[in-house]
């Protein structure tokens, strides 16, 4: 018994002399202050700092977007005040027409699995509010107001549907680029910057093909751009039918890793002859791509930020000045810091400034 809990006492004091103790970072001795409270717009503010004990010293200007208050995050309620859309494409390839069209619902459930499950939703053709591209040069839809198909509280779908006709009768079918879709709310911050709900990367929009495992659509998305094209159409003189392409051949180096032919890509599949009477050489088809759901009540922002204006690296800054490009009254906020690798200790410093025309 005795040795048990000498054991037991023995690797409690091991234990606390393994714990590192938290090491509290010492407060910035830190003020800040001004010559005067009332300047004019564009005249230079030097801002005198009191202090060098500090490593970190960024300012928030209390102008729109750099304001202290709302480092959290900034929302803006837009509900009711409408909306416009545009965005601008472009077309190149085959010959078929009237491929793409524009809708959008308010009513889609948000299943994507199948394009029945999509057009089970109310979807409204919007097509012909906008200028779709004629040439591979990209055209401006035009900025169209949407706001009758707004409903507070419920979010709105939009759909690029691409329709591919049979192509040995109507051409090949033809590549569509989507780009620079932007949903902007009537409603302006400050009146005067535009606030964006959707954007083409916040837009979110997803490919629906039922025949991808068949006939799989060429379409693609991006960050920056939405691709539209139909499936290939499959005839007996593509090189995927023919049986003497390398690509056949199991020893090719593009699938060996010690080849310097070596391709990551490149899977081997056995050669499959066509199939002419297979009906997805050539099939009447559509998929869509649909964003995710788009709020239109609220708008969010992020968060204001700082300018960072000094750093551990650079020395003691006994001033700072800066000028105001507009009238108004703002709140220049000051936020100094110590750290550790524990700890952090932060020290704000607010002035009010009023500036004149």
């Amino acid at each position: 018994m005795k040795i048990k809990l000498y054991s037991i006492v023995a690797a409690a004091l091991l234990m606390a002399s393994c714990e590192k103790p938290t090491l509290e970072a010492e407060a910035p001795v830190f003020d800040v202050n001004t010559e005067k409270a009332t300047y004019k717009v564009g005249e230079t503010i030097k801002f005198m700092i009191i202090g060098g004990q500090t490593q970190n010293i960024s300012f928030y200007s209390g102008e729109l977007l750099k304001d202290y208050s709302s480092r959290t995050g900034r929302v803006i309620d837009v509900v009711g005040a409408g909306a416009n859309l545009t965005f601008s494409s472009s077309v190149q390839l085959g010959a078929q027409a009237d491929q793409v069209s524009l809708l959008a619902s308010t009513d889609f459930a948000g299943d994507y699995s199948s394009l029945a499950k999509v057009k089970a939703a109310t979807w409204v053709n919007i097509t012909s509010r906008f200028k779709l591209g004629t040439s591979a040069t990209l055209l401006t839809s035009g900025t169209v107001n949407i706001s009758d198909l707004l409903l507070a509280g419920k979010p709105i779908y939009f759909a690029f549907r691409y329709n591919t006709k049979s192509q040995a009768i109507s051409g090949v079918n033809r590549q569509w680029f989507i780009q620079s879709f932007t949903v902007n709310s009537l409603k302006l911050l400050n009146n005067t910057l535009a606030l964006t709900i959707a954007d083409q990367a916040s837009a979110g929009f997803r490919i629906v093909d039922d025949l991808k495992d068949k006939a799989p659509a060429l379409s693609s998305v991006t960050a920056t751009r939405l691709t539209l094209q139909g499936n290939t159409y499959l005839t007996a003189g593509l090189p995927q039918f023919n049986p003497a392409n390398p690509i056949f051949d199991s020893k090719n180096g593009i699938y060996n890793p010690q080849d310097p032919a070596y391709q990551p890509s490149a899977v081997y599949k056995p050669f499959v002859a066509f199939d002419p009477a297979s009906p997805f050489n050539d099939p009447v088809n559509e998929h869509w791509a649909i964003s995710k759901a788009i709020s239109i009540d609220k708008v969010d922002l992020g968060p204001d930020w700082s300018l960072a204006i000094k750093g551990l690296t650079n020395p003691v800054l006994p001033e700072y000045r800066y000028s105001y490009p507009v009238a108004g009254t703002f709140k220049a906020v000051f936020v100094a810091s110590n750290g550790n690798i524990d700890k952090t200790s932060e020290v704000t410093k607010e002035i009010t400034l009023t500036i004149t025309p």
